[in-house]
């Protein structure tokens, strides 16, 4: 597995109204026997994206960088049926309705030859944060140069006014971060709020994750997946929470969204217990472990540091398809990944299997 480190602040904005709609045909690469060994990869990738994911995703650098490859991006009609379409060879979607995901999964039990990035299935998996950080519960990464864990956390899903009590009953230390139970895509499945105080949960709005507060230096660790590779970035985070907020703040506040700040990390001057980047065998190790038990191949995590320990990690997030627009050199490593894919099958056609 190869890791890239860079420091970088990243913008992502993942509203996922209004799907692009386009159709295209592509006749498959005709190879002789004397000039197939030296035929380059060719690759045929249908995305099925909003228009706002398209934009931040196929940039001109990927769109001509991939060609040059071989890889020709051609857009999915969502509107009409998906065997009248193609031929592809891989599908990228970022769709997140049932309706698609049937369609989906019944397209590709007929063409079993067409790879799905990724299957419906395990990107369900990411869409309540109930099961999300579940496959982290039991990882056991101490030998790998740190220890990775789950804040603790309780989930609400109707009677806001028993919120308190339930806060009470699972032993939950103030302030407690609340998430919408289910990522449906919006920008509303990414709304944070910090409640203070008991008496002010109440106010929250079921279904809901309630997760404990950790003070982590204000700075969040991005890590990528793609395929293989790991790419981590540094970014500011919401700021630690001490004595004087406790006894000073009541009430609930809603969080600005981390991911959509605009100040970086790049050349902040940071102690190095806060900043330094996790070591890289312990992201290399997750992100083999987590790809395996997930199921996918596009997705990112976000992980803070405990502040005051040197090697105490958290997940508190993970993401299918994020940004990777804003992601140094992602064109070529995205690139990178579909040649990958793409060698795979022509390595297929040319054993006849």
């Amino acid at each position: 597995m190869r890791l890239h480190a860079d420091v970088l602040d990243e913008m992502e904005g993942e509203g996922e109204e209004g799907a692009v709609m386009a159709s295209a045909v592509l006749s498959p690469p005709l190879m002789g026997a004397a000039g197939a060994a030296a035929a380059p990869p060719r690759l045929v990738v249908g995305y099925a994206l909003t228009k706002k994911k398209v934009k931040s995703f196929l940039q001109p650098k990927l769109v001509l960088l991939a060609r040059k490859n071989g890889i020709s991006f051609v857009s999915i009609d969502v509107s009409l049926p998906l065997s009248e379409q193609g031929p592809f060879d891989v599908i990228l979607h970022k769709i997140t309705s049932k309706e698609w995901q049937q369609v989906l999964e019944d397209y590709h039990e007929e063409h079993p030859e067409v790879t799905v990035l990724d299957p419906p299935s395990a990107i369900e998996h990411l869409n309540n944060r109930q099961s999300m950080l579940e496959e982290v519960a039991d990882l056991n990464l101490s030998n790998f140069y740190g220890e990775v864990c789950t804040p603790r956390q309780l989930v609400i899903t109707k009677d806001p006014s028993s919120i308190p009590t339930a806060v009470a009953m699972a032993g939950l230390t103030l302030p407690l971060v609340a998430k919408p139970l289910v990522v449906d895509g919006t920008s509303k499945g990414h709304e944070l709020y910090l409640a203070y105080d008991e008496a002010s949960l109440s106010m929250l709005h079921p279904p809901l994750v309630l997760q404990e507060f950790i003070n982590h230096g204000g700075i969040l660790f991005k890590v990528y997946i793609i395929g293989e590779t790991v790419q981590v970035v540094r970014r500011f985070s919401l700021p630690d929470v001490n004595a004087y907020d406790l006894l000073n703040s009541v009430g609930i506040y809603r969080l600005p969204r981390v991911s959509c700040a605009a100040a970086t990390a790049d050349d902040a001057e940071l102690d190095p217990l806060i900043g330094e980047l996790p070591p890289k065998p312990l992201l290399e190790k997750l992100g083999r472990e987590l790809r395996s038990r997930l199921g996918l191949r596009l997705f990112n995590i976000d992980i803070i540091r405990e502040f005051g320990s040197k090697d105490r990690y958290y997940i508190i997030d993970i993401n299918y398809f994020p940004g990777f627009g804003k992601m140094p050199g992602y064109e070529r490593v995205f690139t990178d990944f579909l040649l990958s894919l793409a060698q795979s099958k022509y390595k297929k056609y040319l054993s006849g299997t």
